[in-house]
């Protein structure tokens, strides 16, 4: 008896990765570097002059390490609770940070203890900031307002009460020390001038607003809320340019590389979008092991360090010129000549002897099945839930093998409203790929022929059926429509080739004799 031939699964070839520019570039750091924290990190902040240092604010402390340390050079634990948007001033010689218990504390970088402690605000301080002066600084709490402090003598300057929800986030300007925005969970973001009483320009985001950006020009804003990322233009008054909806969950965190021309957000779900700001096209994409809080990136893009929920902080630095190049000077060590030619040329002689060893054939389950003719059951094992979604050729496979065979008729019928939906489902997510197309059109009219007299007596299938045929309908109409186009371009084709004249020499122009 002949040995049973498996099922041949087609083999498709893989769409390669696009490679550009950016895919290049955003490539080409090290592998990450990851610190345990305390706690969730909530915020990341790199010191505006070299060597670059950044702050880590994560539960009761704020960490600053330097640009290359695995180990904080420095510690601040003067919280008595969670802190929070620890920031340094553009000078980098101030830090600033506010607190669970509403009090704001203002840090020299080269010491240790508190020089200034702000009290005014009744509840957690979420955002700090800098004015652009070095004087003042700004602040916004979950009792609803921001305010304006005076550094020398740690009073509060102005206070604002116009939010009615949590205020989160905010951007200081850094060309005029009297602007700024705050961001709340009412969805408004509102533009205030210390010079005023009141805000002069306010934003709906129409979600919780999580983080605020200003693009250095600061005509344009960036906030974040929700799934969406959104672009305003503050010239116009606050006009809505961009929408952008690439993530999964919660956008918590914005940032601005390559010099203002990319833009970074990071959300809930482990992933780091990079923008193009000329056209907010997603140019790259990096995945993280959890939920992400925070996110800064170095000056020259040196540099990109992460906050996770777990407490874990990932450093990425950028590989030098040298680094980059040795990985391409690298080339592999090929096998010597004497390997290739070893047994090329040998003769068996008179007196060997053969020594074959019996390689056992290992049969998949539907397989097996197939060899038993239980084509109904070989049909269920290959429309299993990881085949159906990370294998969809394996069942196409099954199903053409049967039709080969002229049991894929008997391998559709008698089936529980389960098993048929099952079944229609996985035709109606693989029946518009052109690469099973042709097999699963069979399949599909099979079944409308089988189950056209069961129609009515239960909804769910119903309902797959009537996707399934409205399906075939649309992708009959775009054949349709594709053949009507070759039409068209075969027309203009045979127009646009030249015509050679036939030559007329030697022949009379009155009769064609010579």
């Amino acid at each position: 008896m002949a040995s049973y031939k498996p099922t041949k699964i087609q083999v498709y070839p893989k769409l390669g990765e696009k490679v550009t520019q950016d895919t290049l570039y955003w490539k080409n750091y090290k592998a990450p570097i990851q610190i345990k924290e305390f706690g969730a990190i909530t915020n990341i902040d790199f010191s505006p002059v070299a060597p670059h240092n950044f702050a880590v604010t994560a539960f009761t402390r704020v960490h600053i390490y330097g640009p290359f340390s695995q180990e904080p050079v420095k510690t601040f634990t003067r919280f008595k609770d969670t802190a929070y948007s620890g920031r340094f001033r553009s000078d980098g010689q101030l830090l600033v940070a506010g607190c669970e218990d509403s009090v704001v504390r203002l840090f020299d970088v080269s010491g240790r203890v508190a020089l200034r402690m702000f009290k005014g605000h009744t509840k957690a301080v979420h955002f700090t900031d800098f004015t652009s002066d070095h004087y003042q600084i700004m602040t916004a709490s979950d009792d609803y307002t921001c305010r304006v402090w005076d550094i020398p003598n740690a009073t509060a300057v102005t206070t604002y009460k116009e939010h009615t929800d949590y205020t989160r986030c905010g951007v200081t300007s850094k060309l005029n020390r009297d602007l700024f925005i705050t961001g709340s969970y009412d969805h408004k973001m509102k533009l205030f001038d210390a010079r005023m009483d009141k805000s002069v320009l306010t934003m709906d985001h129409g979600q919780p607003v999580e983080r605020l950006l200003l693009y250095p020009s600061e005509a344009l804003l960036v906030s974040a809320g929700g799934r969406y990322v959104k672009v305003w233009d503050l010239l116009k008054g606050g006009q809505p340019l961009v929408s952008l909806k690439n993530h999964h969950k919660t956008v918590t965190c914005l940032h601005l590389g390559s010099n203002g021309q990319r833009l970074l957000s990071a959300s809930l779900d482990r992933h780091v979008k990079v923008y193009n700001t000329s056209n907010y096209k997603v140019v790259h994409n990096f995945d993280y092991a959890a939920s992400i809080l925070s996110l800064a990136v170095a000056p020259n893009d040196k540099s990109i360090v992460v906050g996770m929920t777990n407490g874990v902080l990932s450093v990425k630095h950028k590989k030098s010129p040298e680094e980059s190049g040795e990985s391409s000077r690298q080339t592999r060590r090929q096998p010597s000549y004497r390997v290739f030619v070893k047994g090329k040329n040998y003769v068996p002689k008179q007196d060997d002897f053969l020594v074959s060893k019996p390689v056992k054939q290992h049969l998949a389950k539907y397989d097996k099945q197939l060899r038993k003719f239980n084509v109904s059951q070989a049909l269920d094992t290959a429309l299993e839930t990881w085949f159906r979604h990370k294998k969809p050729e394996i069942p196409v496979a099954v199903i053409k093998e049967l039709d080969r065979r002229g049991t894929l008729k008997n391998a559709l019928a008698g089936r529980d409203e389960q098993g048929l939906s099952r079944l229609l489902n996985f035709l109606i997510g693989n029946l518009t790929d052109t690469r099973f197309t042709p097999v699963l059109v069979t399949a599909a009219e099979m079944i409308f022929e089988i189950y056209h007299s069961v129609i009515g007596q239960s909804s769910v299938v119903d309902r797959h059926l009537q996707r399934l045929q409205d399906l075939l309908e649309r992708e009959i109409d775009y054949q349709q429509d594709l053949v009507e186009v070759l039409g068209m371009l075969d027309t203009l084709f045979a127009s646009s080739v030249s015509r050679k004249e036939v030559p007329s020499s030697g022949m009379s122009r009155t009769n064609g004799l010579a």
